[in-house]
Formats: structure tokens, C-alpha cells, sequence
């Protein structure tokens, strides 16, 4: 199965109705997990890697390893650098041979938020290559370094934005928070709404760690087609290793090693699950 871009992927997903995981992925183990996931479900996914992660997993190594794994897998795979702020990363992640790019101009007053996006496309188009944007702003922060305030999507620049720029993906806030959620989510399904009668392209959910199976599905029934996972695959890593270590202290390098394989792979299944995307590909 080639390498796919996301808005083949998500064109998919708007006409049947399903949504589909993009899964952060920071590790060799990660990617391998994800991938085992999609092709055991028969699921189509995208694997992300955010710019704020790269300190932990550069570029120059992960990409390859995302873009080799997605283009020997058996289903469609996209490969998506997720929360792009600078123009070199965007370009380098496209040269390494992305299949989509996110440029998160949502602290960005909006006419530069446009202008960057347009920017953006500009040269993601010379590749081939899907576009995300961001109008609002998600709470929190990609690496949980900050807590930034939530600004829910106006569906008046909303509109603007998607009309100005015609992005592949427009990622939204409508109460969804980056990490581990405060409080039980409030999410504005009305507000989702109101955006999806006027925009015609696929819509992004940033912050799926934490929301209940029946979040996700009524996001997916009210527009969201692309549904970012990473608090959740992390966390269940480090869960299992624990349990891991307290079975066995003495544990050796490659039941360590299978043990994240196996954690991804479950995280990534539960939520093909939820998102109704198993047997699409």
C-alpha cells in the first residue's frame, strides 16, 4: 500500500462517516506499534510527530522511520508533522517526504495566521503534499510545558480563514485541551456545528487524550474527520513498562522493547475502535 496523504485519507473518511487517528508517535517502537494496529484492524491512520517533540526525537531520524513504515504497510498511512511553527521544519519534514504538514499559526493575530498558512501551502503544493491549519486556540500546550487559555473557534473567522486559504484540514477549538484534561471536558458540539455548515473540508480534533467514547463519536458526527492521539499511547507505555518492572526487575532490553510495541499497539486499536474506522482501509 503507497504512502497516502491525509486528505486522501480524510476525503475517505467525510464520505463513510468515520474518523480517523493521528497518532504521535516519538519512538521506532511507537511507529511499529501504530502500524501493527492499523493493519491488524484493517484501519487507515496517519502518524504525526509534533515540532515541540523533535528535541526528544529529531527529525533527521524519525522521519525516515515514519515515511519507511508507512510505505511498507498494508493499509493507507500518512505521515503528518503536527504543530509546525517554523518554515525550515515544515520544509525539511516535506523533503524527508511528508505526506501533510500542520502550520499552527492559531497565537498569531488572524491576517498573519492567514497569510503564514497561504505561505505554507505554497510550498506543501509543490510536493504534493496536504495542509493543516488551526483558527482558534486548543488549550494547553503539545508537550504540556505551558497552560495556555483556550480560545474557542469564532465561526465568523472560521470562515474567513477557510475562504482565504482552503486548507486540506482545519483544526478547531471547541472546549478540547492538549494532555491530560483538568476537569470533565465540556466540548461546544453546537459550535462544532455551526463550523461545519459553512466549511466543506475535513475538520481536526487536537486533544482526543481523555475524551469518552461518545466525545469522539458525536465529534465525528458533527464533522471532525481527523482525531489527534498522543497523552493516551504515552501514558499507556508508561503504564505497561511499570507493570512490567514490578513483575520483573531483572527484565531484558527486548521484552522491554516488545513491551512498548504491544502498549501502542493496544492504545492505537482502542481508539481505531471508537473513531468506527476498523475494516476502512
Amino acid at each position: 500500500m503507497p504512502l497516502v496523504t491525509m486528505k486522501e485519507i480524510l476525503e475517505r473518511a467525510e464520505q463513510s462517516g468515520y474518523g480517523v487517528g493521528s497518532f504521535s508517535v516519538v519512538s521506532a517502537e511507537m511507529v511499529r506499534g501504530a502500524i501493527r494496529a492499523a493493519e491488524e484492524t484493517n484501519s487507515p491512520i496517519i502518524l504525526q510527530i509534533a515540532e515541540v517533540r523533535l528535541k526528544h526525537a529529531p527529525l533527521d531520524l524519525m522521519g525516515p522511520v515514519m515515511v519507511a513504515a508507512a510505505e511498507h504497510a498494508r493499509v493507507p498511512v500518512a505521515v503528518h508533522l503536527d504543530h509546525g511553527l517554523r518554515l525550515d521544519t515544515i520544509k525539511q519534514a516535506l523533503d524527508l517526504g511528508f505526506t501533510s504538514v500542520m502550520f499552527d499559526g492559531s497565537h498569531l493575530p488572524l491576517e498573519q495566521n492567514i497569510a503564514k498558512t497561504n505561505e505554507v501551502i505554497r510550498i506543501a503544493n509543490t510536493y504534493g503534499a496536504s495542509v493543516e491549519g488551526e483558527i482558534g486556540r486548543v488549550g494547553g500546550s503539545e508537550d504540556n510545558s505551558e497552560d495556555i487559555e483556550m480560545l474557542i473557534t469564532s465561526v465568523k473567522e472560521a470562515k474567513e480563514f477557510f475562504e482565504s486559504t482552503g486548507v486540506d484540514a482545519m483544526a478547531i477549538a471547541i472546549g478540547n485541551v492538549h494532555g491530560v484534561y483538568k476537569s470533565e471536558p465540556k466540548l461546544q458540539f453546537e459550535r462544532l456545528q455551526e463550523i461545519k455548515k459553512i466549511i466543506k473540508n475535513p475538520l481536526v480534533l487536537h486533544g482526543g487524550s481523555g475524551l469518552t467514547v461518545v466525545d469522539f463519536r458525536n465529534c465525528i458526527k458533527y464533522g471532525i474527520k481527523k482525531i489527534n492521539v498522543q497523552t493516551a499511547t504515552l501514558n499507556k507505555v508508561v503504564e505497561r513498562v511499570k507493570s512490567l518492572l514490578a513483575r520483573n526487575p531483572e527484565v531484558d532490553y527486548f521484552t522491554y522493547h516488545d513491551c512498548i510495541v504491544d502498549s501502542a499497539c493496544e492504545c492505537v486499536k482502542s481508539h481505531i475502535e471508537a473513531f468506527q474506522s476498523y475494516n476502512q482501509a
